[in-house]
């Protein structure tokens, strides 16, 4: 298991394909805000809640100059139907191999029912238009995390 980049570290780059298969790069992303979330699994009830916040509030990232990008091992195809079903605004990677999910230290030992097992943690990373960590939340608990991702967002843009 990779460490989890801190503030004021350079991000890693990546290049992951989206839903549409279309290759999506941190360094395409420069001079943009990313909000790079980590997530287990498309149409679960936490990924659902999470996915549904971030597009709700797609336009106001968008006017801070924000890209949002929700990361899983789920397949460009699965991806799709996530966002169809929910009818999402948001730009969803597919990670089958956890390349990008280790690189941000999100693929770690999870318990769940006495059993430990690896899985996606739900994380996020706020990535500055210099590609520079600008802050972290390690643990998200869904319920406002979008909201409290923008609020960052806001305070940080504002600087």
């Amino acid at each position: 298991m990779s460490n989890i980049p801190q503030i004021g570290q350079p991000a890693p780059d990546f290049s992951t394909p989206d839903q549409n298969d279309n290759p999506t790069t941190l360094s395409d992303l420069s001079g943009k805000w990313v909000v790079l979330y980590f997530y287990p699994k498309d149409d679960t009830p936490g990924c659902t809640t999470e996915a549904k916040d971030f597009s709700e509030l797609h336009e106001d990232f968008s006017a801070l100059e924000a890209k949002i990008l929700g990361v899983s091992p789920d397949s460009g195809k699965s991806h799709c139907k996530f966002i169809s079903k929910h009818n999402l605004s948001i730009t969803l990677l597919s990670d089958p191999e956890h390349i990008l999910i280790e690189a941000y230290g999100a693929w770690r030992l999870k318990k769940f029912m006495g059993k430990e097992y690896m899985g996606v943690a739900r994380s996020t990373f706020l990535i500055s238009p210099d590609r520079i960590i600008a802050y972290t939340w390690p643990n998200v608990k869904t319920k406002g995390h979008a909201q409290a991702v923008l609020s960052k967002l806001q305070e940080l843009a504002a600087i």
